[in-house]
C-alpha cells in the first residue's frame, strides 16, 4: 500500500508481490548483490513531522540530549505482504480466506534473523545502545549525536502548540546496504504520541450515576407538561439498553458467538473487571461467564498513569467487555492491556495479538486526531494490521466522538488509527428500540443540547449547542482503498480536493449516550468507599465492541471460520437489505429526547438539570441514503449475520 523508502529494494520481482496460497512458504526476497556504493542511503519518508518547519526552527538540539527510538523492520517482503493481505480479504479473490498461521506469517513476511542482526550492527556502530528486540522492531537509546550519525539527519528543536519539541531537520535514512530491511523509525521527534480516552494503577474514578425519570424502551415515558420540540413532546432518555435489546436490534437470532474469540485493547486494566462483568451479567439477564471465558494479557508494569488518566481507562475496558458479552454471550474475550496510552505501548498490545494469534476479532475504542499522527507511526500500525489480515484477524476501531473535529480542534479532520485502510472504522447512531425489543429506527449520532428554561416553559437557546457525535469525514493522508470505489460518493472521497481519499466510517452501531448502553462498574463514592453501580454510557467506544460482537455472531454463522479484515466483505454488501440505511430523519422530522442529570453526578442533594438532546445533528456531517460519513454503509440488519453463511 505504501512504501516508506525512497529507493527501490534490489531483488524485487513481479512474482514476489503475488499472493501465495495458505501454507506455501517462501524464503523471502533474494539477497541483493553487494552494494556498489557503500555510502548510499535510503530515505525513510515520513520521519520528519509536518510541524518541523523552517519558521518554527529553534536551532540545533544539544548533542548530549537523550533519544529513545524504535526502528521498525520491513520484513522479508513488504510488497508481498500488502498483496497477500488484500488477496485473502477480498471475497472476489481465489485466495479469499486462505489465511496463514502466525508461524507461517512470520516465516514468510517477518524479518529474518540476518536482517535483525544487520540492523542491530548498524545501530551499534553509530554509537546507539540496543535496548530490546521484538519481531517488529529494534529499540535503541543514546545521545542525539549518535542518532544523527545513525539516521543521517540533524536534530533540531521546533515550536509546536506553545511547546518546544525535538525533530529531524530532514527525513531520516538508513544505509542502502541493509537492502530495505528498515520500514521506518519512531521516536526521533519527542512530541507526545498517545491515544485519548504513578507506576501503580490508581483506584477507580469518582462515581457517576444517571438521574431519572427514564424510559425503559424508547418512548415509554413522556412528561407532557414539558415544552414541545419540533412539534412533539420528546420522551425521556432510556435508562440504558441491555444485551437483550441490542441483540434484537441487530438481529442476532440464535447466534451467540460460540467458538469465537474477541480481543479488546485499551490502556491499563481495571482491577475489578472480572467481578464487575459477572455482576453485570447476573443483574441484566446475560449468560454467566464460563470459567476462563474472560482472560487478560497484561504488561509487567505500567507507566504515565497520571498523564494518561489511568483510572478513566477502567470504564473503557468495562464497557468494551460488557458490550461484547451482551451481544455475543458465548464468545471468549481476551483483554490485552497497554502499559500506557502512548502509541508504542498500544502498538505492543496489538502486536501481542498478532504474534500469538490471540483472537480473530479485535475491538479498539481509542484514537487521536489525524493531525497528531506522523507517517512513521501510520506505517508501523499498518504493518501490524496487514500481518493480522493475512492470519484472518480483523481490527475494529471507534471513529471518534467529536464529529468533524472542528468544535474540538478548529480543523475538519478524521481520527486515527480509524483512518487506516486496513481497519474497520465504526461510526455511531442514536438507536430507538421499542416495546418488546422491536427495532424502530436509527439516526446518525450527533447531539445538540438545550437546557430547560428557568420558567419551565421553553428550551433555552433552542436547539442548543453541539456536544458530541460520531467521528467521520475524509482523510488527508490515506488514499482511497479499492473496496470503497463505486460505493463512496465522489464528492465525499474528493472533499479535500485532488485525488480520492479514504473516508470513514465503514459501518456503525449505537453510540449516542442518550440512547446508550447500561454498564456496571466499581466506582469510588463520595465517602471513599468502592461500590458497584450502573449507569448509561455511549460514544463510538460503545459502537466498536457492539460491532465486534456482531462480527463474532457472523463468524459463527460462517462455520467458525475467521472473517479476517472485513471491509471488502462489508462493502460487498452495501446497498442491500442486510443493512439499516440510517438517515438523520427516519421519521420525516427532527427527533429529540429529554435527559435529567444530577447536578453533582451522584445524587439529588444539589438538584437536577433537565435538558433537551436533539438527535441527528452531527456537526457538518450528515447521515443520508447510501454511504455517508456518520454511519458508513449503515448498521447490521436482519440477514447481515446469516449472509456470511449463505454467500461466503
Amino acid at each position: 500500500m505504501r512504501s516508506n523508502r525512497a529507493a527501490v529494494r534490489a531483488g524485487v520481482s513481479l512474482a514476489a508481490t503475488l499472493p501465495l496460497l495458505a501454507g506455501a512458504l517462501a524464503l523471502g526476497i533474494p539477497t541483493a548483490q553487494a552494494d556498489s556504493n557503500p555510502g548510499a542511503r535510503e530515505a525513510l519518508t515520513g520521519t520528519k513531522p509536518q510541524w518541523a518547519t523552517t519558521a518554527s526552527d529553534q536551532g540545533a538540539t544539544a548533542d548530549s540530549s537523550k533519544v529513545t527510538a524504535r526502528v521498525y523492520l520491513a520484513g522479508r517482503d513488504a510488497a508481498g505482504l500488502d498483496a497477500y493481505a488484500r488477496a485473502v480479504s477480498d471475497p472476489s479473490s481465489a485466495s479469499y480466506g486462505k489465511y496463514l498461521s502466525a508461524q507461517q506469517a512470520q516465516a514468510r513476511f517477518g524479518a529474518s534473523p540476518q536482517q535483525v542482526a544487520a540492523v542491530k550492527a548498524w545501530l551499534r556502530k553509530a554509537g546507539l545502545t540496543v535496548t530490546g528486540t521484538s519481531r517488529r522492531y529494534v529499540s535503541v537509546s543514546g545521545e542525539v549525536a549518535a542518532a544523527e550519525k545513525a539516521f543521517g539527519t540533524q536534530m533540531h528543536n521546533y515550536r509546536k502548540s506553545g511547546h518546544t519539541y525535538r525533530a529531524p531537520q530532514r527525513a531520516a535514512s538508513a544505509p542502502a546496504s541493509l537492502n530495505g530491511a528498515v520500514l521506518t523509525v519512531t521516536g526521533l521527534d519527542n512530541a507526545p504520541h498517545k491515544a485519548a480516552h504513578r507506576d501503580e494503577l490508581p483506584p477507580p474514578d469518582e462515581v457517576f450515576k444517571n438521574s431519572g425519570p427514564f424510559s425503559s424502551y424508547y418512548g415509554s415515558t413522556i412528561d407532557r407538561s414539558l415544552p414541545k420540540a419540533y412539534g412533539h413532546t420528546a420522551p425521556f432518555a432510556i435508562k440504558g439498553y441491555t444485551g437483550k435489546q441490542l441483540r434484537s436490534a441487530y438481529a442476532a437470532g440464535s447466534k451467540t458467538g460460540k467458538g469465537v474469540r474477541v480481543a479488546i485493547t485499551d490502556a491499563y486494566a481495571s482491577p475489578t473487571i472480572a467481578k464487575d462483568a459477572a455482576e453485570y451479567a447476573k443483574r441484566n439477564g446475560d449468560a454467566p461467564y464460563r470459567k476462563g471465558q474472560l482472560s487478560q494479557v497484561l504488561p509487567g508494569k505500567y507507566t504515565h498513569t497520571e498523564e494518561c488518566g489511568a483510572a478513566g481507562w477502567y470504564g473503557e475496558e468495562t464497557l468494551d467487555v460488557e458490550a461484547v458479552h451482551a451481544v455475543a454471550p458465548d464468545a471468549d474475550i481476551t483483554y490485552v492491556g497497554g502499559a500506557s496510552c502512548y502509541d508504542d505501548d498500544l502498538l505492543d498490545s496489538l502486536g501481542k495479538i498478532v504474534d500469538k494469534h490471540l483472537a480473530d476479532i479485535v475491538s479498539n475504542s481509542w484514537g487521536d486526531i489525524e493531525a497528531n499522527q506522523t507517517p512513521d507511526l501510520a506505517a508501523a500500525y499498518d504493518q501490524v494490521f496487514k500481518m493480522g489480515a493475512i492470519q484472518g484477524i480483523g481490527f475494529y476501531f471507534s471513529s471518534g466522538d467529536d464529529g468533524d473535529n472542528v468544535a474540538s480542534t478548529g480543523t475538519k479532520q478524521v481520527d486515527v488509527p480509524a483512518n487506516s485502510a486496513w481497519v474497520t472504522s465504526v461510526g455511531g447512531t442514536s438507536l430507538a428500540v421499542g416495546k418488546n425489543d422491536k427495532y424502530q429506527w436509527e439516526t446518525g449520532w450527533g447531539t445538540l443540547k438545550a437546557d430547560l428554561a428557568k420558567n419551565g416553559r421553553s428550551w433555552a437557546k433552542f436547539p442548543g449547542a453541539y456536544t458530541s457525535g460520531a467521528g467521520g469525514g475524509t482523510s488527508k493522508t490515506v488514499p482511497q482503498p479499492y473496496y470503497q470505489k463505486g460505493v463512496v460518493p465522489k464528492a465525499l472521497a474528493t472533499a479535500n480536493g485532488g485525488a480520492p481519499m479514504r473516508t470513514v466510517p465503514d459501518i456503525a452501531a449505537v453510540a449516542d449516550p442518550n440512547t446508550g448502553f447500561l454498564v456496571g462498574q466499581t466506582q469510588t463514592f463520595p465517602d471513599g468507599s468502592l461500590k458497584y453501580s450502573e449507569y448509561r454510557i455511549g460514544g463510538t467506544s460503545l459502537a466498536a465492541p457492539v460491532i465486534a460482537g456482531v462480527q463474532a455472531l457472523a463468524q459463527q454463522a460462517h462455520g467458525g471460520r475467521a472473517l479476517g479484515f472485513a471491509n471488502p466483505a462489508i462493502y460487498d454488501r452495501s446497498g442491500s437489505r442486510q443493512y439499516h440505511d440510517v438517515t438523520d430523519h427516519p421519521r420525516g422530522h427532527d427527533l429529540a429526547v429529554v435527559r435529567v442529570d444530577y447536578a453533582n453526578g451522584v445524587d439529588d442533594s444539589e438538584g437536577v438539570l433537565t435538558s433537551l438532546r436533539s438527535l441527528g445533528k452531527d456537526s457538518s456531517l450528515h447521515a443520508v441514503r447510501g454511504y455517508d460519513v456518520v454511519t458508513g454503509v449503515g448498521t447490521p440488519a436482519r440477514g447481515y449475520i446469516s449472509s456470511y453463511r449463505k454467500k461466503h
